[in-house]
């Protein structure tokens, strides 16, 4: 299952936000164990180096971070063509549609973010940690459960 990351996941990671960072940080994990195939557009690795630095105070601990983090999420480029299809998009915030460009182009399942409502125009969809972690581990356990011999699907 291949899963891009809403920068604002990853800032309650890193600024360990409270009540998210503890949905953000198992789906975090969850790549971190490579059960699910986790990317990032690269753009937004620069807004959590900032949320980073701003709350560490140390440049050298804010890009520390950055190179373990993306060990586990896996930074993607967007390219000219993502921005173009972005602008006809009509979305509210072009951010928002910056990365759903990004992400119908790499062909995710789901966009991962706190917001889903900023992305109703979406062609991917966008569901929030809390519910992709639930879902997640409501499957994995319906998959693995001695008792039930449910076939499994064709998941990378």
């Amino acid at each position: 299952m291949k899963v891009m990351f809403d920068a604002n996941v990853l800032i309650d990671v890193v600024e360990k936000r409270e009540p998210h960072f503890s949905d953000s940080y198992q789906v975090f994990m969850k790549g971190a164990r490579k059960e699910i195939e986790a990317i990032i557009g690269a753009g937004s690795i620069t807004d959590i180096y900032y949320f980073f630095k701003k709350n560490c105070k140390d440049a050298q601990q804010a890009l520390g971070f950055i190179v373990d983090m993306i060990k586990v999420v896996t930074p993607v480029d967007t390219k000219a063509e993502d921005i173009q299809e972005a602008i006809k998009m009509g979305f509210s915030d072009f951010e928002d549609a910056v990365v759903t460009a990004t992400a119908a182009r790499e062909k995710v399942d789901y966009i991962l973010t706190r917001n889903t409502g900023d992305f109703i125009k979406s062609s991917i969809t966008a569901i929030k940690r809390q519910i992709f972690w639930l879902n997640f581990r409501t499957i994995n356990y319906l998959l693995t459960a001695p008792c039930l011999r449910l076939p499994r699907p064709n998941w990378p």
